[in-house]
């Protein structure tokens, strides 16, 4: 049985590679279409916080203490994808976004 996809607000633990290591993601793209390339944009949490203007502290019980930076956008293939951590609110998402529409400005 397949994994459901995931979906736009969930955070999710991830294969970056070797120099990024697996660490949680938060989903920010919308499912793609059958058509088109299974690639899903995240931002990683990182618990090296460094005071950015651009990084959004979200508390959450299945993450540890640290931050979502917006200058750390990231497009991966769907495999990488290891398991759902759990979901922010809408709100919590909505800081998220706010942070990544600062930095690219949009």
């Amino acid at each position: 049985m397949a994994k459901a996809p995931p979906i736009r607000g969930e955070v999710w633990l991830v294969d970056l590679g070797l120099s990024a290591k697996v660490r949680p993601c938060l989903i920010l793209s919308i499912p793609y279409e059958e058509n088109e390339r299974a690639l899903i944009t995240v931002l990683p949490h990182t618990t090296s916080k460094r005071g950015s203007r651009f990084e959004v502290d979200i508390k959450v019980p299945f993450l540890r203490e640290g931050v979502f930076d917006a200058q750390n956008l990231i497009t991966i293939p769907r495999s990488k994808f290891i398991r759902k951590l759990g979901e922010l609110s809408n709100m919590q998402l909505s800081s998220v976004v706010k942070s990544i529409k600062l930095w690219l400005k949009l």
